[in-house]
């Protein structure tokens, strides 16, 4: 017969069980306040996703004098085809060139900036990476007319490269900034291996810094799409031709043409969303990992 020699645990004090039994419960039952308010949030996003599609497959007449919260009696996809007949393929078209675009030369220019800013200490470094940070400053209507001269000097008025070229300067400093913080979160000692086996700077930056940032890029590149995407002073300001006309300077022509109709103007607002919104829900995860920082840390 064997004695247990094993010490007994001591007794719980009364508070100690109390904080316990208070855990328990908060484990078992959640965060209900943490729920109330994720249940709030939802509503206040799905309300307006409901409005904005349940608008769009009304006529005319129900939308203007029917409950904008009920579902149409007799939906219908006509507002659709208006808006399909008007040339919104081509639009579509030319928002997806300029945004591809923009992210394209973005990531080309930053990545490098961003990688000599975070290994090069020396002061002309320093300088180029502080005069990109002064771009965050600065706003484009403040700039919009000798931006327009310069354009028109470059023979480039009324093209799509004139909306691509300023939309992906305007993205550069925050592109550079998120990056250089990203591939400050690259350990030394990964730089310094490398090094030892005779990596050239260029071979690290694409072998070790590309891939260890590489939600950090993801980030810039949904940034860079999403303002490109939804640009609308430069193709305001800097185009005229209806080949070369955008989403959202079709969507501002839209509620002209068709004045007061409610279904047609939001049913091309539907349209021009599904894309952009699908970029997003395939690359969130990327997204928030790199708000979070390298690895979602």
């Amino acid at each position: 017969m064997s004695i247990d020699t094993r010490p007994e645990a001591p007794a719980m004090s009364p508070a100690v069980r109390r904080r316990a039994a208070v855990t328990g419960r908060r484990k078992r039952w959640g965060n209900p306040l943490a729920g109330l308010g994720s249940l709030v949030w939802l509503v206040i996003v799905v309300v307006p996703l409901y409005t904005l599609i349940s608008s769009s497959l009304m006529h005319q007449d129900e939308a203007l004098n029917g409950d904008p919260l009920a579902f149409p009696t007799n939906p219908t996809l006509d507002n659709y085809s208006t808006v399909l007949d008007s040339g919104f393929s081509t639009m579509l078209v030319n928002t997806a060139i300029v945004a591809v675009s923009t992210v394209a030369i973005v990531l080309l220019l930053s990545v490098p900036v961003a990688y000599v800013a975070v290994r090069t200490r020396s002061r002309l470094s320093s300088l180029a990476f502080r005069t990109f940070l002064l771009g965050v400053a600065i706003p484009a209507q403040a700039v919009i007319v000798p931006l327009y001269l310069l354009i028109g000097k470059m023979g480039l008025y009324d093209t799509l490269p004139a909306i691509i070229l300023p939309t992906a300067a305007f993205a550069m400093p925050v592109a550079v900034l998120v990056l250089s913080g990203t591939m400050r979160d690259v350990s030394e000692e990964m730089y310094e291996a490398m090094s030892l086996d005779g990596a050239s700077p260029l071979r690290m930056l694409w072998q070790l810094a590309v891939p260890m940032s590489k939600a950090g890029i993801s980030t810039v590149a949904i940034y860079t799409a999403l303002q490109a995407w939804n640009g609308f002073l430069f193709p305001l300001i800097l185009t005229q031709s209806e080949e070369n006309r955008v989403l959202t300077l079709g969507l501002f022509n839209f509620m002209t043409q068709f004045g007061v109709n409610i279904p047609a103007v939001l049913a091309a607002i539907v349209l021009s969303v599904v894309p952009i919104f699908a970029v997003y829900l395939v690359a969130r995860k990327a997204l928030i990992n790199g708000l979070m920082g390298v690895g979602g840390k």
